[in-house]
């Protein structure tokens, strides 16, 4: 796959035509989801390339409802803001509550399909994030699919935030739908992918054509498509996605370190069973934002609350479940390229930009 990047096949034709470029592409395409596929531990054929993950939500939610028309999504509010915006263009929404680190109980789960199944009609749809986008949280998955089964009720897996840091065999899953995005494991922008368990049909969220089995319209992201491929060659192999992610949890728990060792500040989210390359942390006394300027000018980037909220002034939904202050809040991740270096300029720098904001509101 990388040296495919390289090559003068870039140039190369469209994978749904018949002429000798054509079949050329299209050999290459099979070849990327049969990598993603064994990295992901399902079939090819389960395999449906999207835009990203963004869109694999939303093909995953308008799939699952248009199969069950009139019936209601569950999900909390710490799903990610496309799950929670296109369940509730798909129709009725049922709230599930967490705790104080962000997790659904399931137990929870049963009596609200339980409750749906009694008062109205039965759910159409579970949304259960693998693992939170801006604590880190690992939710109970396992159990919220056995629980879906039993009850008959599709469940869609947000993998966005897990796939290429934790362990996913999403055969032994057995969810009926999961989303995944190559960016966050290492590939390009602007590519994903919907795993569809083997057996169920649902309808095409982008038509207008008979791409990927007719499951997706549109022209494949060859690029990306190949991109993403690379990563996942690369994540598969033996111990390469184990050992990157004892490092980022090695490296997160220096910057927790770091972090907690300065007053008043507290680790936001399950600090065990959680994403190993993020944190999030509150920090008492001043507010995220001029805190984030701050580290900026140290060379540090981090974030407050979720990446696709950076151009609103609500706060984070996802705190706001939690019961904290999200106002102070402040996500800090490591990936691949993160070094020691960077985590030691964090260790220096925070405790000096948050005690020079402290001042100056005293």
């Amino acid at each position: 796959m990388v040296a495919w990047l390289g090559s003068s096949r870039r140039d190369a034709g469209d994978p749904g035509r018949v002429h000798t470029e054509g079949r050329i592409v299209r050999s290459t395409v099979e070849e990327a989801r049969q990598k993603v596929a064994v990295f992901l531990g399902v079939r090819p054929r389960q395999v449906v390339f999207t835009s990203g993950g963004t869109e694999a939500v939303n093909a995953a939610t308008w799939g699952a409802t248009r199969a069950r028309p009139g019936r209601p999504t569950l999900l909390a509010d710490v799903e990610h803001s496309s799950v929670r915006d296109a369940s509730g263009r798909a129709g009725d929404v049922v709230r599930l509550e967490v705790d104080g680190l962000g997790r659904i109980d399931p137990g929870r789960v049963a009596d609200a399909l339980d409750d749906a199944a009694r008062h109205g009609p039965p759910a159409a749809l579970v949304q259960c994030q693998f693992a939170n986008h801006e604590v880190g949280t690992i939710q109970p998955v396992p159990d919220v699919v056995e629980i879906c089964g039993r009850h008959d009720v599709l469940v869609h897996v947000d993998a966005c935030t897990a796939a290429g840091h934790l362990e996913l065999d999403l055969e032994e899953l057995g969810a009926d739908l999961v989303s995944v995005s190559a960016h966050k494991l290492g590939g390009p922008p602007g590519v994903g992918a919907l795993v569809v368990r083997r057996g169920l049909r649902v309808e095409p969220f982008l038509v207008g054509g008979e791409q990927e089995r007719a499951r997706r319209g549109g022209l494949e992201n060859l690029l990306g498509i190949v991109g993403f491929a690379a990563a996942a060659e690369a994540l598969s192999e033996p111990g390469r996605l184990a050992r990157e992610s004892a490092e980022s949890k090695r490296r997160t728990e220096a910057i927790v370190a770091a972090a907690t060792s300065v007053d008043d500040v507290q680790v936001l989210g399950d600090r065990d069973r959680r994403a190993p390359h993020l944190v999030c942390v509150a920090v008492g006394g001043v507010e995220a934002e001029p805190v984030l300027l701050g580290l900026d000018q140290h060379g540090i980037a981090a974030h407050s609350g979720s990446s696709c909220s950076s151009e609103s002034l609500a706060p984070s939904p996802v705190l706001a479940a939690m019961g904290v202050d999200a106002e102070r809040s402040l996500r800090l991740s490591v990936g691949w390229s993160t070094t020691d270096d960077d985590v030691e300029a964090f260790a220096t720098a925070f405790p000096r930009v948050v005690a020079q904001l402290r001042a100056l509101r005293a």
